[in-house]
């Protein structure tokens, strides 16, 4: 069992996160506004999917886009958000702060693990954006993290094979690298091969027609709706195992 790939869907909806556990994946990371990269959902979110869902469940704490520089309302947030999550009987959260020179700011990653138990903490990647990788995930042993999002700092993990194995073999026991963005069942098996890690990450999302009977053409600031690719995922799961 302990040998055993596993897979975390980005689920950008309760519906995504209902077909990941469908699909055989072993946690969900539960986010908002794919197009920015995931922000935090909703509280209605939150619980409505940790009612409907019997796997490991990680939403995401990122009050908005852009970077992970926060100021003290945004901690206050962050910190009223985790204790929601941990209400709602969440196995853990997916998070990261940075520090303004791109470092991860230790001190607050600190508190932010203390605020968290008995929950775990994913750093996301934030840790992408750090200026030294290798540095960075000491940085994120000390502070507690149980595991860290990466592309090994490349647009797609698929691309950071080499990068990804070393982060691997420096990591050891101490924490769980999990590479992600950019997976596919075209490419993982290969990822696998190269990087070694036990743990994966991916939405395998697709856009969704819209089902309403009327849509008026000169209102366009919709949006589209991400759902995951339930084949797809299943492809990955096989790929894996």
């Amino acid at each position: 069992m302990f040998n055993k790939n596993i897979f975390e869907v980005c689920a950008f909806n309760i519906q995504s996160a209902i077909i990941a556990e469908k699909a055989g994946a072993a946690r969900v990371e539960l986010c908002d506004n794919p197009v920015e990269g995931g922000t935090t959902p909703s509280y209605g979110a939150i619980r409505q999917t940790r009612e409907q869902l019997s796997i490991l469940l990680y939403p995401i704490i990122r009050p908005r886009s852009g970077n992970y520089l926060y100021d003290v309302n945004e901690l206050e947030i962050i910190k009223h958000d985790i204790v929601i999550c941990k209400e709602l009987g969440c196995d853990g959260i997916s998070i990261g702060v940075q520090k303004i020179d791109g470092e991860i700011d230790t001190d607050k990653l600190k508190q932010i693990v203390e605020w968290a138990y008995p929950m775990g903490v994913t750093c996301n990647r934030a840790y992408d954006a750090t200026p030294d990788p290798f540095k960075a995930l000491e940085d994120l042993i000390d502070a507690g993290c149980e595991r860290v999002l990466t592309s090994g700092q490349k647009s797609k993990a698929p691309d950071a094979g080499e990068i990804l194995h070393q982060l691997v073999q420096q990591a050891g026991e101490r924490i769980i690298i999990m590479p992600g963005a950019g997976i596919k069942s075209t490419n993982i098996e290969k990822l696998i091969q190269q990087s070694g890690a036990k743990e994966y990450h991916g939405s395998a999302r697709k856009a969704i027609a819209n089902s309403m009977q009327f849509a008026n053409p000169l209102v366009t600031d919709f949006g589209n709706v991400y759902i995951s690719d339930e084949e797809e995922l299943r492809k990955i799961m096989a790929c894996m195992n």
